[in-house]
C-alpha cells in the first residue's frame, strides 16, 4: 500500500545534489511520485520511512530527527511581539511550537538551535538557552517601552546570509551569464544576481567567500567583497576613477592615430599597396598599429583570451576579432602583396584604429553616466555623519560613527544631523525627517521619543541614548534595502539574460556565414570583400546595450523611488506593480488618520456614561486596537478610575470580553452581542461614527461612538489613482454605513464593508477571479494575509511590523500619495526599459543584416567597419542616458505641490 512521506534533508549543497538524489529515486520501483529540493523530500511510496531514510544516507546525505528545544526570550513587550515570532517559526518546515509567551518558547523542529535563536534575533528580538537577567537586556519594561519603535522600518529585514562582491573585468551581458553560472556553481550558494550596471554581484546562502572568489577569478573575472557601503563606495569610486582615466587615456591615443589616417582615406589618399614604398610607408603604420593595439587595446585582447579558455565569448571577443583580424589583413597585404588581386590590396589600418578609438570613447561616456545612476544611494549614504558628540564622565567627546556603541549618550546641537538610531533622553527639538520619509513639515521629538540616523535637528539641543547602531540603524537597513532591490531582477531582465548567453556566438556563426557568402558569391575583390562584412559584422553587434538595458533602468527607478519615501523590496514588483488596475485600499489608518476619538455615549436603562467608559476601558485595556485606545484615552481625559479585569477574551473583528467582579462585560460590534445573545435596544448612530456596544451579562447598557478623521491627503489620492485609469475599492471591517460615508467624501464607488480579517484576503481573491490585477494597501496585523496574497502589497509606513513584512512595496510615510508614486514610477520604469530592450534589439535586428551587406545589391555600398564601431558604442551610451531620464521623474502629487 502507497503512503506518503515529506521528510527534512540535509546536506544537499547544490542542483547536483538534488539531481543525484532524483536519479536515484526515479531508478527505485517502489517510488511511484517524488518533488526533492536542497532541504525537503516529498514522495509517495510503498516503502517504510525507514526504508526511505537509509536511501537518503547511502547517499551520503542525512535526514534530521525532530528534537524540542526550549529558549528564554527576551525584547517581546506584548502579544504583536509573540505573534510576530510565532508567525516566523511557524514558517519554518517540519517545526511545531509546543508553547510560547513573551518570555518562553517551546518547539519541536528539525533546526539547529543555533538556527533558531538567529531567526529570532533577526526579527529584532532576543533569545538564549538560559534567563535574561533583567538588569542587563533590553527585556525591562520600563526601558524597553522607552525605546520602543513604532517607524516603518524598525523591523526592516536584513539578511544576515547574504554576500555583496564588487566585480571587475565584466564587459557585456554575455559576461553577466557567465559570472552569474559561476557563482550558482560554488557550494551554498542558494541564489545569486550579477549587476552589469553597478558591477557587483549580490549572493544568498551560507558562502565560504574565499572560495567563491577564487571561482570567479578561476573563471577570468576579478571579484572582492563588499565589507559595508562606505567601503563599497569607496572601492567602487577608485574603480570609476581609475577606469575612466584609461579608457580617457586610450581614446586619444587611438583617435590621434586613427582619424589622420582615416581622414587621408577620405581626402582621396592612396591606401593600396602598389608599390615598395607603400610597402614600407604602411609597413611603419601597421608597426604603430600593433603597439596601438597592445596598448590601448590589450584589455580586449586579454579579455577575449580569458573567455575563449573558459569556452566563452563575450563583447571583447566580437571587438578583438574584428580588429585583429583588419590589422592581420593589411599585414599580409604589406608583407606579400602578391598574393592579392591588385583590387584587394587595400589597407584597414584606420579601421583598427578607429574602431578602438569609438569604443573606448563609447565605453568612457557609459562609465560616466553609469556612475550616475546610483545617486540615490550616494544621497542616503551622505545622510549620516563622519562623527558623533558622545558623553563620557560628563565631557563631551567627538568619536568616528564607527566607534559609537549601543547604549552611549550622545549630545545633539541645532543644524546637527543624527548619527545613529536612539531615544532621547532630556531635551526636545524639532527634526527634519523628509529626507527618510517624504514628509515634509519637522516632527516634534520630546523625551522617549525615536530618532533616526540622517535626519536633521533644527532648533532645540538634546541628549538621546543610542539603540541601534552601524549597520543596525534604519537608514543602513533602507541602503540595504534599496541595494537589495537593485541588484535583482525583474522578469523582462531575466529573459533578456538567456538571449545574451547565446548572442554572442550567434553572431559568430552570423560573421563566417556572411563571409563565406561574399567570399564565394561576391563580387571582386571577394577577399576585401569577405573581412570587411565579417569585421563590421562583429563589431556592430556587441551585446553591450542589451545588458545594460534593464539593470540600469531597475537601479535608477528603485533609487527615485527611496528619494520619495517608497522602499521597494524587489525588482518584479517593479513590473507586478506596473500592470496594477485594481487597487485595494484598508480604511482605518490608511484613508483615515488611525486615531479615532470618541464622540458620543448613549447610555440605556439609567446607566451614566462614567458607567460605560469604565467598563468598556477595563475590558479594551487588555487589547491595542485602535479603536480601544480610543475608549482609553477617553477616559484618561475623564480621569475616571481604572477598574481591573481578568479573562479577556477577543475576537477579531467583533469584540472582546473580560470579567469584571464576576460580571462578564462585553464590547463590540451589533454582530458581537448577537452571537451572545444579548439584545440592543433602538438607537440612532451617526453614520460617520463606529458604534461600540457595551453589555453585562445579558442586557446591553450603552453605545460608545467612535470616529476617525479622514487624512487631508486621501481624496487627492484617490482622484490620482482614478486619472491613473486604477479603480480603487476600500475594504474595512467597519460597517456598511460608515464605510459608505468616508467613501462619498473621498469618491470611491466601489466599498467592500463588514469584512472580517481572514475575509480580507478572500475578497482580494475574489477581484483576481474577476481578472484584475490587485493591489492592497493596508497597515495592520489583519491586513497582513491580504497584503500577501494581492500582486502587488503595500504597506503604510506607520503599520504594524507584520504588514511591513508581508508587503513587497512599504511607504515610509502615512501618505496614498507615496503610493500613487510609486505604482506612477514603476509605469515609468517598465516603459522605460522596455524602450531600452527594443532600441538594443531593434539595433542589433537592423544593424547586423546592414553590416552583413544586404543592401549592397541596391545601393552598391557596404557600412564602414569605423562606422560600425560607432554605432555600437552609440547605441550602449543611448541605452545609458535613456535610463538616466528617469532621475528626472516627477510623480503627479509632486507637481501639484510644484504648482
Amino acid at each position: 500500500m502507497s503512503q506518503e512521506f515529506t521528510l527534512p534533508l540535509s546536506g544537499l549543497n547544490c542542483g547536483r545534489c538534488v539531481a543525484k538524489v532524483e536519479q536515484n529515486l526515479a531508478n527505485n520501483p517502489n517510488i511511484s511520485q517524488y518533488s526533492v529540493t536542497k532541504s525537503e523530500l516529498a514522495l509517495t511510496t510503498t516503502l517504510t520511512y525507514q526504508d526511505v531514510v537509509e536511501i537518503i544516507e547511502q547517499l551520503g546525505y542525512s535526514v534530521p530527527k525532530e528534537k524540542t528545544i526550549k529558549l528564554y526570550l527576551s525584547g517581546l513587550n506584548c502579544g504583536k511581539c509573540v505573534n510576530k515570532t510565532k508567525d516566523a517559526l511557524s514558517a519554518l518546515s517540519h517545526s511545531h511550537i509546543e508553547s510560547i509567551s513573551k518570555t518562553e518558547i517551546v518547539l519541536t523542529t528539525v533546526q539547529s538551535q543555533a538556527q533558531i535563536i538567529e531567526l529570532i534575533e533577526f526579527i529584532g528580538f532576543q533569545a538564549s538557552t538560559t534567563p535574561f537577567n533583567a538588569n542587563n537586556t533590553l527585556g525591562s519594561n520600563n526601558k524597553s517601552e522607552s525605546i520602543k519603535d513604532n517607524s516603518a522600518t524598525s523591523q526592516l529585514p536584513i539578511d544576515k546570509k547574504t554576500t555583496q562582491l564588487i566585480l571587475t573585468g565584466m564587459t557585456c551581458a554575455s559576461c553577466v551569464a557567465s559570472v552569474e553560472s559561476i557563482i550558482q556553481n560554488v557550494e551554498h550558494v542558494e541564489s545569486a544576481t550579477v549587476n552589469l550596471a553597478e558591477r557587483t554581484a549580490l549572493i544568498h546562502g551560507n558562502i565560504n567567500v574565499t572560495k567563491l572568489i577564487q571561482a570567479i577569478e578561476a573563471g577570468g573575472y576579478g571579484a572582492e567583497l563588499s565589507i559595508n557601503e562606505d567601503q563599497r563606495r569607496a572601492r567602487q569610486k577608485e574603480l570609476f576613477l581609475k577606469t575612466t582615466s584609461t579608457h580617457k587615456k586610450n581614446t586619444i591615443i587611438s583617435l590621434a592615430i586613427g582619424a589622420p589616417l582615416m581622414l587621408w582615406g577620405v581626402l582621396g589618399g592612396n591606401m593600396q599597396i602598389t608599390t615598395v614604398n607603400d610597402q614600407l610607408v604602411w609597413g611603419v603604420i601597421g608597426l604603430i598599429c600593433l603597439g596601438l593595439l597592445l596598448t590601448a587595446g590589450k584589455h580586449f585582447y586579454v579579455n577575449a583570451w580569458k573567455a575563449f579558455t573558459h569556452h566563452r565569448a563575450t563583447m571583447d571577443t566580437l571587438v578583438a576579432l574584428g580588429t585583429g583580424s583588419a590589422w592581420l589583413y593589411s599585414m599580409a597585404l604589406v608583407i606579400s602583396p602578391e598574393f592579392f588581386p591588385l583590387q584587394a590590396r587595400h589597407v584597414y589600418f584606420e579601421a583598427t584604429a578607429m574602431i578602438l578609438g569609438l569604443i573606448t570613447l563609447g565605453n568612457l561616456i557609459e562609465t560616466k553616466a553609469r556612475n550616475r545612476t546610483s545617486t540615490a544611494i550616494e544621497k542616503l549614504l551622505d545622510l549620516q555623519p563622519q562623527t558623533a558628540t558622545v558623553l563620557q564622565d560628563g565631557q563631551e567627546i567627538t568619536l568616528p560613527i564607527a566607534q559609537v556603541t549601543q547604549g552611549m549618550k550622545i549630545k545633539i546641537k541645532p543644524g546637527e544631523k543624527i548619527p545613529v538610531d536612539g531615544s532621547i533622553f532630556s531635551g526636545e527639538s524639532y527634526l527634519d525627517e523628509a529626507m527618510l520619509t517624504g514628509e515634509p513639515l519637522p516632527c516634534l521629538k520630546s523625551k522617549d521619543g525615536i530618532v533616526h540616523a540622517g535626519t536633521i535637528n533644527q532648533q532645540g539641543s538634546f541628549t538621546f541614548i543610542a539603540t541601534n547602531v552601524g549597520e543596525n540603524t534604519m537608514l543602513a537597513r533602507i541602503i540595504t534595502m534599496v541595494r537589495n532591490a537593485q541588484n535583482s531582477k525583474p522578469k523582462l531582465a531575466k529573459l533578456a539574460d538567456q538571449i545574451s548567453s547565446v548572442f554572442v556566438p550567434s553572431v559568430m556563426i552570423i560573421a563566417i556565414i556572411s563571409a563565406l557568402i561574399w567570399y564565394n558569391f561576391g563580387p571582386e575583390p571577394t577577399s576585401s570583400y569577405m573581412l570587411v562584412v565579417a569585421t563590421t559584422v562583429l563589431i556592430i553587434a556587441c551585446p553591450c546595450a542589451l545588458g545594460l538595458a534593464t539593470p540600469m533602468s531597475v537601479t535608477v527607478g528603485i533609487g527615485k523611488a527611496a528619494e520619495f519615501g517608497a522602499l521597494i523590496k524587489d525588482a518584479d514588483v517593479l513590473q507586478t506593480a506596473s500592470t496594477i488596475d485594481t487597487v485595494v485600499v484598508d480604511k482605518t489608518g490608511t484613508l483615515t488618520e488611525g486615531k479615532p476619538t470618541v464622540t458620543k455615549v448613549t447610555g440605556f436603562n439609567g446607566h451614566t456614561e462614567a458607567d460605560i467608559i469604565s467598563l468598556a476601558a477595563a475590558v479594551e485595556s487588555h487589547s491595542e486596537h485602535p479603536l480601544a485606545q480610543a475608549v482609553i484615552n477617553y477616559l484618561k481625559k475623564k480621569s475616571w478610575d481604572n477598574i481591573n479585569s481578568t479573562n479577556f477574551i477577543a475576537q477579531l473583528g467583533l469584540g472582546a470580553s473580560a470579567t469584571v467582579n464576576a460580571d462578564t462585560i462585553y464590547i463590540g460590534n451589533r454582530t458581537y452581542l448577537a452571537n451572545n445573545n444579548i439584545d440592543i435596544p433602538d438607537v440612532t448612530v451617526s453614520v460617520s461614527a463606529t458604534p461600540l456596544y457595551v453589555a453585562i451579562q445579558n442586557e446591553c447598557i450603552g453605545v460608545i461612538e467612535v470616529s476617525d478623521s479622514i487624512r487631508i491627503d486621501s481624496a487627492l489620492a484617490i482622484k490620482q489613482f482614478n486619472q491613473l485609469g486604477i479603480n480603487v475599492v476600500m475594504l474595512t471591517g467597519d460597517r456598511q454605513e460608515t464605510a459608505q460615508h468616508v467613501a462619498k467624501e473621498l469618491g470611491i464607488k466601489h466599498v467592500i464593508a463588514g469584512v472580517l480579517p481572514d475575509g480580507k484576503a478572500q475578497a482580494i481573491q475574489t477581484l483576481q477571479a474577476q481578472g484584475k490585477k490587485v493591489a492592497m494597501i493596508g497597515d495592520g496585523i489583519n491586513d497582513a494575509p491580504a497584503l500577501a496574497q494581492a500582486e502587488v502589497g503595500i504597506a503604510m509606513g506607520n503599520g504594524s511590523d507584520v504588514a511591513i513584512e508581508s508587503a513587497h512595496l512599504t511607504l515610509m510615510n502615512h501618505s496614498l500619495l507615496t503610493a500613487v508614486s510609486a505604482i506612477e514610477l514603476s509605469k515609468a520604469t517598465m516603459k522605460n526599459m522596455k524602450q531600452n530592450l527594443f532600441g538594443a534589439f531593434v539595433y542589433n535586428t537592423i544593424g547586423i543584416p546592414i553590416a552583413a551587406g544586404i543592401l549592397f545589391p541596391f545601393t552598391g555600398m557596404l557600412l564602414s567597419p569605423v562606422v560600425a564601431g560607432a554605432a555600437m558604442a552609440l547605441s550602449s551610451i543611448t541605452v545609458v542616458t535613456n535610463a538616466n531620464r528617469l532621475r528626472l521623474f516627477t510623480s503627479r502629487s509632486q507637481r501639484v505641490s510644484y504648482k
